[in-house]
C-alpha cells in the first residue's frame, strides 16, 4: 500500500537525523566505530517504524542495532521514537537493500531479524524475496559463524518458500511454527506493529530461526 506523504518530511528528517546513517555503505567493515564499542550487532532488514529492534535495543543494552528502512515516511517514526527514548545503541539506515555485502563485511554481524518482509507473490519476481537463495549467500558472508536468521510472516506461501530455501541452502532450523502466538516461543516473542494488528485479527504468525 502507497504511504501518504508526510507534511514537511524533510524538515523533520533532519530534526531526528542524530540516530540517521548517512552514507551507510561507507562504513562496511566499520561499523563498531560508529557504536564507539566491540558490541555484538544486530540487524533488521525492514524495520518498518521501528517498534521491534527499538525494543530489543531497550531490552538488550549490551548489544548494538541496526534498522534499515527504505520508505522515508516511515522511517520518520522509528527516528521520532528513537530521539525521544534517547537510545544509545541503534541506528537507522534509508536506504532499499538490493546487496546486503555493499553495507557489511564478512562476519560484522551476528544475528538478522526479517519481520514481515514483502511477500512479491507472483512466481517472476521470487528473487525480490528476503529469503531468497541469492540474499541468503549475502547474509552467509556477513554473519559470524553460528550467528541466526530469524524470520516472521503472516503469508503462508512466503513461509513455505522461505523453509525450502533454508533446506535447500544447508541452513540449520533452531525453531519453527505457522503459529506463533499459540506456541512455546511466545515468551521471548517481540511484536512489531504489522504482528500486533495481524493477532488483533486472528490471524497466525508464522516464525523461523535458524542459522548457517
Amino acid at each position: 500500500m502507497r504511504q501518504r506523504k508526510v507534511k514537511n518530511e524533510k524538515e523533520k528528517l533532519q530534526m531526528n537525523d542524530a540516530y540517521l546513517v548517512k552514507n551507510a555503505k561507507s562504513y562496511i567493515g566499520r561499523w563498531r566505530e560508529l557504536f564507539g564499542n566491540n558490541n555484538d550487532i544486530y540487524l533488521e532488514l525492514g524495520c518498518g517504524k521501528g517498534q521491534f529492534i527499538m525494543t530489543l535495543a531497550e531490552q538488550n543494552p549490551q548489544n548494538n542495532y541496526i534498522g534499515i528502512e527504505g520508505q522515508s515516511s516511515i522511517l520518520l517514526r522509528a527516528l521520532e521514537k528513537a530521539t525521544e527514548l534517547k537510545l544509545k545503541n541503534i541506528f537507522f539506515v534509508r536506504e532499499f537493500v538490493g546487496n546486503i555485502n555493499e553495507f557489511f563485511d564478512e562476519n560484522e554481524l551476528d544475528g538478522i531479524y526479517l519481520n514481515f518482509s514483502d511477500p512479491w507473490p507472483k512466481d517472476r519476481h521470487a528473487k525480490r524475496r528476503l529469503t531468497h537463495k541469492r540474499y541468503l549467500e549475502g547474509y552467509r558472508k556477513i554473519l559470524k559463524q553460528h550467528s541466526f536468521i530469524q524470520f516472521k510472516s503472516d503469508n503462508d506461501l512466503l513461509f513455505a518458500f522461505t523453509m525450502e530455501q533454508f533446506e535447500d541452502n544447508n541452513l540449520q532450523i533452531l525453531e519453527y511454527t505457522d503459529d506463533l502466538h499459540n506456541s512455546n516461543f511466545l515468551s521471548k516473542n517481540v511484536t512489531t506493529e504489522y504482528e500486533d494488528k495481524f493477532k488483533s485479527l486472528g490471524k497466525n504468525i508464522n516464525y523461523c530461526k535458524a542459522r548457517f
